[in-house]
């Protein structure tokens, strides 16, 4: 597969030998050895500090950017919809085609402009001693140091993830001797950075080594400037594994944060709504995998569609819009602050919008464009209830189409503007717009059935059925979906999608409905995880009932 190795670990009797090895963990605090002063990013008592002394929360994302250079735009997507943090795979050219000192230095540059910390990896190292062709630590340290004027300077923007998943289930003890001497190679080399060290086992440590040796890592580091990250997929998929491992790192005053995770994996279930609890109960930092472009039969890990952030899946809008995630939690480094310089001016605010295609559960939204002295790169959509506001969806574009509503409801929604270093604009004027009942009031039937499935897709069959007693010359069908399906190719019909509103025309041969006829389509889609059946249905306008 293309990327993201997460082989099944080896058995575990996960209570008795979390127990038995949890003793072996220091709880207690440690005194570090003298070190220089860092210049950027720092860590004290177990938190991450900007070099003003904020406390730092990563609230972010990965992007897979060694394997799509030309989708560096979707920085500034990922900003739009809240991010204050974006981790980037590199390749060292071991494995894949090396990023040069040029491309990292873009790629903090990016960073910058869209007002993102920079968590950058090495992704070679994955599953080193199991996987086939990766590299070692020292390899990764190396590299590291050989583009290191692309980040000398940068200590306040960039955090060095010295390599992703290092070990696989194969002579992973030795991570933590391998470990200290990269940490102490780029202190050598005279690297200043904050840096960030992932977990052997594919980064999900079940067999705890870097648990139980974090202390002695971090005393390793002569900067005592180091963060563990930790992968959480399918080890983690209860609520008692994901809150003892972090609980363990905040108690013994240690830098932790998830540094990748999902919400399904071949390996097994990660419970995710426990994993955006903790970490935000216990202010830790989580950066979901990821944006968009994943292959090998994880395609369900996309955020987005196709790398269009106007096409959110189900685990993007969960990641992003759901409880604890980071359109609620997210806060901008206070490196980016007005008091550093820079464009401070906000956007004009956008036109009222205008609402169009108003079913039962979604409304099309549209407005007139912001302006700006650099430039706009995104609009929020809300929802306004009484005082409060919260996100409804992102988009970089001046349409959107809002869904999951509740039928014969009453919603308001106003747009807000964003630049290119994340000022927002006003408020727009409002909208108000009041769902369709979802009773059936047109001459028609629909009928919906899934075929045929496989991982990550599926082929569904649409029955259109004219309940009434005059011919249908010409129709528009349409149908929301409900757990973030794409149409990829239809037959009886042309689809358009934005989001999760399809709206399907029909073709020359099926446009005449007879009086109790009917006319039937089929398509191929994708799907990640669950594949529900839509529940509502509509026929030029009109509702149909669900046969």
């Amino acid at each position: 597969m293309r990327f993201r190795e997460h082989p099944l670990p080896l058995p575990r009797v996960v209570g008795l030998v979390a127990a038995l090895l949890g003793l072996l963990l220091p709880l207690v605090a440690f005194t570090t050895p003298a070190h220089a002063a860092p210049t950027g990013f720092r860590v004290v008592n177990g938190r991450l500090l900007e070099a003003s002394g904020n406390d730092f929360v990563m609230r972010g994302v990965n992007h897979a950017h060694t394997w799509y250079a030309d989708r560096i735009d979707s920085l500034a997507h990922i900003k739009a919809k809240g991010a204050n943090t974006v981790r980037v795979v590199l390749s060292n050219g071991d494995r894949w085609t090396r990023n040069d000192a040029s491309d990292v230095a873009n790629v903090v540059a990016q960073c910058k402009q869209n007002r993102l910390i920079c968590v950058l990896e090495v992704h070679d190292t994955t599953g080193y001693g199991e996987q086939s062709g990766a590299t070692t630590l020292s390899r990764a340290a190396d590299y590291w140091i050989s583009v290191r004027s692309a980040l000398a300077g940068q200590e306040d923007y960039v955090i060095v993830n010295i390599g992703n998943e290092p070990y696989g289930n194969t002579n992973y003890t030795n991570w933590t001797a391998d470990t200290k001497a990269a940490i102490q190679k780029l202190r050598g080399a005279g690297f200043d950075h904050t840096l960030m060290v992932d977990a052997p086992n594919w980064g999900q440590d079940w067999a705890f080594t870097m648990r139980d040796n974090a202390a002695s890592v971090f005393a390793a580091d002569p900067d005592a400037n180091t963060v563990f990250s930790i992968h959480m997929y399918g080890v983690f998929d209860t609520a008692a594994e994901i809150s003892d491992y972090l609980g363990r790192f905040v108690a013994a005053k240690l830098p932790i944060v998830v540094g990748e995770f999902g919400h399904d994996h071949s390996d097994g279930n990660p419970d995710e709504d426990t994993i955006l609890a903790v970490t935000q109960q216990l202010r830790l930092g989580y950066l979901g995998w990821s944006w968009s472009g994943n292959g090998g039969g994880v395609e369900y890990l996309d955020m987005v569609t196709n790398f269009d952030p106007n096409r959110l899946t189900s685990w993007g809008e969960r990641l992003f819009n759901g409880a604890n995630g980071i359109a609620a939690t997210s806060e901008e480094a206070a490196v980016y602050g007005s008091a550093s310089g820079g464009d401070t001016t906000a956007p004009t605010a956008p036109t009222a919008p205008t609402a169009s295609s108003v079913t039962a559960s979604s409304v099309a939204l549209s407005w007139g464009a912001a302006t700006d002295a650099v430039g706009v790169t995104g609009y929020d959509v809300v929802r306004i209830s009484g005082g409060t506001e919260s996100v409804a969806t992102t988009t970089t574009g001046t349409t959107a189409t809002v869904t999951g509503l509740a039928a014969n409801t009453s919603y308001t929604f106003a747009v807000y503007a964003r630049d290119a270093v994340g000022n927002r604009s006003q408020r727009s004027a409002t909208v108000t717009v009041t769902t369709s009942s979802g009773g059936t009031t047109g001459a028609c039937a629909v009928g919906y059935r899934v075929t045929g499935e496989w991982p990550g897709g599926f082929q569904g069959e649409v029955t259109v059925r004219n309940t009434g007693g005059s011919a249908v010359n010409g129709w528009t069908l349409r149908w929301t979906f409900p757990a973030g399906q794409r149409i990829t190719a239809m037959w009886g019909g042309t689809p358009a999608q934005s989001g999760a509103e399809v709206t399907v025309t029909s073709a020359a041969y099926t446009a005449a409905i007879p009086a109790s006829g009917s006319v039937t389509l089929g398509f191929t889609g994708t799907r990640s995880g669950s594949n529900p059946s839509p529940t509502v249905f509509s026929l030029n306008g009109a509702e149909c009932s669900v046969a």
